[in-house]
């Protein structure tokens, strides 16, 4: 499946930034109404964290929405590695519209970040491989295409975005189905051209994968000798995925097998948000 480009996230940045303008400011933010409305402010924000950035565009729209007399200046952008302490961006405007507008970039900055971050450190233990490292669905409900985006900058790949782009047929979906044949028939059928996965949890499911057609087959959780036979059987017939508890000890050996790609849920679902802060000067 294609990545995610930006530029095909405009309408999803405004309602991500919409929400949780809405969410944070509710009819108000009571606390900037201590400060002189005409009181102009500076400020920059800077990284506690070795990190990827990501959400670049998050951050302008929040402000935007805010306050557009708000000038968001970037030093850095979306996929370039920095340093603890570097600054990010520097704000300037009205200091209410600053601090109101602090957190919901900070929200969305220091998540993106911390996806584009942990991506990244996986990619960096294969790059000697030609595997290919893919996110799943297991994202924040409501952010997803935002991670999916993030993944990218940290230099991974998108699977599926989600339930209808592509079939991915699991052990349930073989038993209701009655049989790998049976399920992977009715995919082409329902959708021709639509790419059909098949998971298999033995070489014996293999095989019958690769009978049936599938485009792409998921190894769940085979051992490493058995990713081997399964890359040796196939032999470019499909494309082959690796899942199932994939942690960095365990990623090289099995990009070393020879699969073509390595699905990773933790690189969406457990990840550490970047320290970031922001320093207000008058």
């Amino acid at each position: 499946m294609p990545n995610l480009r930006l530029a095909d996230l405009t309408a999803e940045i405004e309602a991500n930034v919409r929400r949780a303008l809405h969410e944070d400011l509710g009819n108000g933010d009571i606390t900037a109404q201590l400060i002189p409305a005409e009181r102009l402010a500076k400020a920059t924000i800077i990284t506690r964290d070795q990190a990827v950035v990501c959400g670049t565009a998050w951050v302008d729209t929040v402000f935007r929405q805010l306050d557009p007399r708000v000038a968001v200046h970037w030093q850095v952008r979306d996929g370039e590695r920095v340093s603890p302490n570097q600054p990010l961006f520097h704000l300037e405007g009205p200091a209410r519209s600053l601090l109101s507008g602090e957190r919901s970039a900070l929200n969305f900055l220091q998540l993106l970040s911390g996806v584009a971050t942990r991506a990244q450190s996986f990619a960096d233990h294969v790059a000697s491989t030609q595997v290919k490292l893919l996110d799943t669905r297991k994202t924040l409900p409501g952010l997803r295409l935002a991670q999916k985006y993030a993944v990218t900058c940290g230099g991974c790949h998108n699977h599926r975005i989600g339930l209808y782009d592509a079939f991915l047929i699991k052990e349930n979906h073989i038993a209701a189905c009655g049989g790998i044949a049976q399920a992977v028939a009715a995919a082409h059928r329902i959708a021709p051209g639509k790419p059909v996965e098949v998971e298999v949890e033995s070489l014996g499911e293999l095989t019958q994968a690769l009978e049936a057609g599938a485009d792409i087959i998921m190894l769940d959780e085979l051992s490493l000798a058995d990713m081997r036979e399964a890359v040796r059987l196939t032999a470019g017939r499909a494309k082959l995925e690796a899942s199932g508890g994939i942690n960095a000890d365990t990623l090289l050996p099995i990009a070393e097998t020879g699969v073509d790609y390595i699905s990773i849920g933790a690189m969406t679902k457990d990840v550490k948000a970047v320290d970031l802060s922001m320093r207000l000067s008058l």
